[in-house]
């Protein structure tokens, strides 16, 4: 809540990021001491959600908004792409739950039978879009993405580019973990992110 974050630990996923993987991974945090979460915020992983629900019963899961947008481009045509983002801003700047359901409902009319997949996607999201619906402005443009792990994600993979072979999986976790301390050893990049945390809640 004061606006700290940290890289709480590195995991392989062996043979895919299942609910296996997630579950164990999120049990180690909590045996370590993350007794519960608030707002866990994915990209649509499967099997994350339910792991969620599992070791921390009262968390709430938000899918990435960004991701969702992205998704929804992928599912239509190029020629339609400024009707379809004009069609769902409704939805994801709407005041509440009930009102993204009309602006989904007002999509689906109009573009329901050229684009099922596209109503599909955000149908089965859904459970996990609306959470932050019930936040104002400011505190959902820090909640809609998980933004904060894909730039961490674009430095692991420039790493691993760079070095491009690794004899073990333990020899490319000790990588990722060396990029992991060098982020910001000053602090300032930290102190940044909680000036801004802290602007955008009016914390003092």
């Amino acid at each position: 809540m004061d606006g700290h974050k940290d890289v709480l630990g590195l995991w392989a996923g062996a043979g895919g990021e299942g609910a296996k993987f997630w579950l164990s991974v999120l049990v180690d945090l909590k045996n370590r001491g993350v007794a519960d979460v608030f707002f866990v915020v994915c990209d649509g992983l499967k099997g994350l959600p339910d792991s969620v629900e599992a070791v921390w019963p009262q968390a709430i899961v938000q899918t990435c908004i960004i991701h969702l947008i992205r998704n929804t481009f992928r599912l239509t045509s190029r020629a339609d792409s400024d009707a379809i983002k004009r069609d769902i801003r409704p939805i994801y700047t709407a005041v509440n739950a009930d009102a993204a359901a009309a602006a989904l409902d007002d999509l689906e009319e109009k573009w329901g039978t050229k684009y099922r997949a596209m109503i599909r996607l955000w149908r089965n999201a859904w459970n996990e879009f609306i959470p932050f619906l019930d936040y104002d402005v400011e505190i959902r443009k820090v909640i809609c993405s998980t933004n904060a792990i894909e730039s961490l994600n674009a430095r692991y993979r420039r790493a691993v580019r760079a070095r491009g072979h690794f004899p073990s999986g333990q020899a490319a976790l000790k990588c990722l973990y060396l990029v992991t301390r060098s982020l910001d050893p000053t602090g300032t990049g930290r102190a940044r992110w909680t000036m801004r945390w802290l602007s955008r809640h009016g914390a003092r």
